[in-house]
């Protein structure tokens, strides 16, 4: 099963199971690295019906493990869209109102160009080729795409954590495209100890002997305990101490007492080893040292003289940011800091800080305090987009 998972991800980087839209010579992207990708081709997913004022189109943005395939089944895992707790028919982001998009980004492994698509140079995939991808780069591919819709204006921008990034560039970059925005669990740039694990989540990879320089699909191989490692450091993160005492505590994994040797004796550890298999089989290394590296570069503030507010200067677009109590890879003060740039910019904004034990990953779960405010604050944008209800 494992094998097939790991197929159908090779084939999903350039045949993907979703809509693709591609670009040629006379249209490249520009990239920050100083070079044009080109061509390349974005894989995307749509849901419900854009209508004919082209008013009513939302923007998803995914996290740095995510994909397009935010409310539909994963055809790799077979496992449910990895937001349908929030957006589906009659749901907070209702699809019979709103026509979502939802696009795998640049550098991702699941049918946008990245590391793992062929080069057609070499006819060989990328690997370490392709040029760094920074967080503008994905949006600047993302607004290709929204011009291929022909919408001019984005109802809303809405995503968590990486997903979150993205949409802070396109309040920035593009504020005259962008009605509303929701980012959620994220911060205008990446703290020296989020770039830290991040390291060594790349180093665990590229230790791995079947990484062979980032050209292991040329040897038949992939660094699958590298990357399984680095997947397992990283998931710490996005868990509070509080969610994992919880749930593991410090309880024996099928067994009664201790084997005094290096087997998964806790459950704790048997579960970030599960955590570590199951991703090698959907996510590509190189992929996921590029989404690291994109992260680690996003400085919001540097872009802008070293002053965040002048990054959101004379904006119309209304913001709501959300944070979480728990959430320790972007703590609540890193959304205040966004916040007070707003305000100084003279923006709209509002702000929910939501009590919760369950760490950085409470914006993929059902949570009813984060429903609750994302539905307050579409509800109030679409009125004064005068979106009927």
């Amino acid at each position: 099963m494992a094998i097939l998972r790991a197929q159908k991800t090779n084939n999903e980087a350039d045949q993907p199971s979703s809509p693709v839209l591609r670009f040629g010579a006379d249209k490249p992207l520009k990239l920050d690295a100083g070079t044009l990708l080109s061509p390349f081709q974005i894989a995307y997913q749509t849901y419900g019906t854009l209508n004919d004022a082209r008013s009513n189109a939302i923007l998803v943005c995914h996290a740095l493990t995510g994909d397009q395939h935010v409310a539909n089944t994963n055809p790799v895992t077979g496992k449910p869209g990895w937001w349908e707790v929030l957006i589906g028919p009659g749901r907070i982001i209702d699809t019979n109102r709103f026509f979502v998009i939802c696009s795998n980004v640049i550098g991702g492994c699941l049918g946008s160009t990245g590391p793992a698509s062929i080069n057609p140079a070499t006819g060989k995939p990328y690997g370490l080729d392709l040029p760094v991808i920074t967080i503008r780069d994905m949006v600047r591919a993302q607004l290709m795409l929204i011009d291929h819709f022909g919408i001019e204006k984005l109802f809303s921008v809405l995503g968590g954590s990486m997903g979150g990034m993205q949409v802070l560039q396109w309040a920035s970059s593009y504020p005259e495209r962008v009605f509303s925005a929701l980012p959620i669990a994220t911060g205008a740039r990446h703290s020296s100890q989020n770039i830290a694990f991040h390291e060594v989540g790349r180093q665990a990879v590229m230790a791995d002997p079947d990484w062979h320089g980032g050209k292991y699909f040329e040897h038949g191989k992939r660094p699958e305990k590298g990357l399984a490692v680095a997947r397992m450091a990283a998931h710490i993160t996005y868990l509070s101490e509080a969610a994992l005492h919880r749930k593991f505590g410090r309880n024996l994994q099928d067994r009664d007492a201790l084997t005094f040797g290096f087997d998964a004796d806790f459950q704790i550890e048997s579960y970030l080893r599960h955590q570590g298999m199951t991703f090698v089989d959907r996510f590509d290394a190189n992929s996921y040292l590029y989404m690291t590296r994109s992260m680690d570069y996003f400085d919001l503030a540097a872009d802008h003289g070293g002053r965040l507010a002048d990054a959101f200067a004379g904006t119309k677009t209304r913001f709501c940011l959300v944070s979480f109590t728990s959430d320790w890879l972007f703590p609540t003060e890193e959304s205040r800091s966004v916040v007070h740039a707003l305000n100084a910019a003279g923006a709209s904004v509002s702000f929910v800080e939501i009590e919760t034990d369950r760490g950085h990953d409470a914006f993929l779960l059902d949570e009813p305090e984060l429903f609750a405010a994302i539905n307050g604050f579409i509800a109030s944008a679409a009125r004064a987009r005068g979106l009927s209800a």
